[in-house]
């Protein structure tokens, strides 16, 4: 591991800051177990995404705006959402190439922005964790951590030094779970498609445990298995990986017929 201490920046996101805490603070203990001085901007707020999904670019930029000024001074910026993590890394000079004022800035925050386990493995050289956790659990690849974060082998590599904890794959673990952002809430109907075809990959694992490493995957997931009645139970990835103690992932939103 490298024994440079850089200072990084948490992106907590909305969904972390507002559904699931924990989260956020196995985060913090990862970061700081490998080595990192953590730094949690109060100022910060959304990513922007909602509104870039939507076609709206000027509260697209708006938001982006706020987050660069929160953000650009850390030697790192690392977020347990590959979604988030995305749309900065990504798409943020996208938002801004014909904005000289601001494509610059935009670049060099996307340059040092990094999803969590992709971090703690690829920058922080990070092998493994000192955790035991007794459970069959199986991990579903969120479309931006897997597309657009490059983070596909490195959560399972950390989850197998997990003491006792038994990885199932899915048949299909890249296929989308059908949150997609503001793309649950236009097209329900095809997002229920998509998380019951999910979970029934889910189920037929054998897995008590579902594992993810966004929050918009986990509660669309957790969701659909609770409607099911199922029993697995689903975590966010850190916070395995943690060790932290933290009830299974509900969402009691939507009904039946809903994703």
């Amino acid at each position: 591991m490298s024994a440079e201490r850089p200072t990084v920046a948490l992106f907590v996101t909305c969904l972390v800051d507002l559904f699931r805490p924990s989260v956020g603070f196995a985060a913090v203990k990862l970061l700081e177990q490998a080595g990192c001085k953590v730094k949690v901007p109060a100022s910060q707020t959304c990513c922007g995404q909602p509104g870039y999904n939507s076609g709206d670019r000027c509260a697209a930029q708006a938001v982006a705006r706020e987050v660069i000024k929160a953000f650009e001074d850390f030697d790192a910026v690392v977020t347990p959402s590959g979604s988030c993590g995305g749309m900065i890394a990504k798409h943020y000079p996208e938002l801004f190439s014909d904005d000289p004022a601001w494509s610059d800035r935009a670049g060099r925050l996307a340059a040092k922005t990094h999803e969590l386990v992709g971090y703690l493995v690829d920058v922080r050289g990070l092998a493994g964790v000192d955790v035991r956790l007794e459970r069959i659990a199986t991990y579903h690849d969120s479309c931006s951590s897997l597309r657009e974060m490059q983070v596909k082998t490195q959560p399972r590599g950390l989850l197998a030094s997990v003491d006792r904890l038994a990885l199932r794959e899915l048949e299909t673990p890249e296929t989308c779970c059908g949150f997609g952002g503001t793309f649950c809430v236009k097209y329900p109907d095809v997002s229920n498609a998509m998380v019951e075809d999910k979970v029934a990959d889910v189920i037929q694992t054998g897995a008590d445990t579902v594992l993810a490493g966004d929050m918009g995957c986990l509660l669309n997931i957790a969701g659909k298995l609770s409607r099911e009645g199922s029993a697995i139970q689903a975590y966010h990835v850190a916070e395995v990986l943690a060790g932290i103690d933290a009830p299974p992932i509900a969402w009691s939103g939507g009904s039946e017929g809903e994703a």
